[in-house]
């Protein structure tokens, strides 16, 4: 089963941006562990700093993989054509965000994709990509036929 984690702009940053708030490890570092805590999952990592790359991958990848676990950034906050693309794809997509957002700024507070999706996950570092992989994992038995 084929799941994508999704990384939207400046997350290539992790470990060096604001330790304090998004923690020191890359996700390059994360990901080993990941795969390791997930063996039933062929996990597939994709960042772009380019809203048009975010989107070529979810239409690639969004009527045939397992699930989607995406953090889209700034762009949650702002891009209409990310929250249309999730729109208009059939694989479920768990929306993370390594700080928690509805402690922060005002303009982080909306999500403009989290309609689109089946849940968010936030403020828990990189262990928010941990949390979206099990709620898959709780779908194995039941996702025949899944819809939105």
């Amino acid at each position: 089963m084929h799941i994508l984690i999704l990384n939207g702009p400046n997350l290539n940053l992790l470990g060096r941006r604001e330790p304090g708030i998004y923690g020191t490890r890359s996700f390059d570092d994360y990901l080993p562990e990941l795969r390791a805590a997930f063996p039933d999952f062929t996990l597939e990592y994709f960042q772009s700093n380019h809203e048009g790359e975010l989107l070529d991958k979810i239409h690639e990848v969004g009527f045939t993989y397992y699930g989607i676990v995406f953090n889209a950034g700034a762009y949650t906050h702002t891009s209409i054509a990310l929250a249309d693309a999730l729109a208009a794809i059939n694989t479920p997509v768990v929306e993370v965000h390594l700080s928690n957002v509805a402690a922060r700024e005002e303009f982080r507070h909306k999500s403009l994709i989290g309609r689109h999706c089946i849940g968010s996950i936030s403020g828990f570092k990189l262990d928010s990509y941990r949390l979206a992989l099990h709620y898959f994992e709780g779908l194995k038995p039941k996702r025949v036929g899944f819809k939105r």
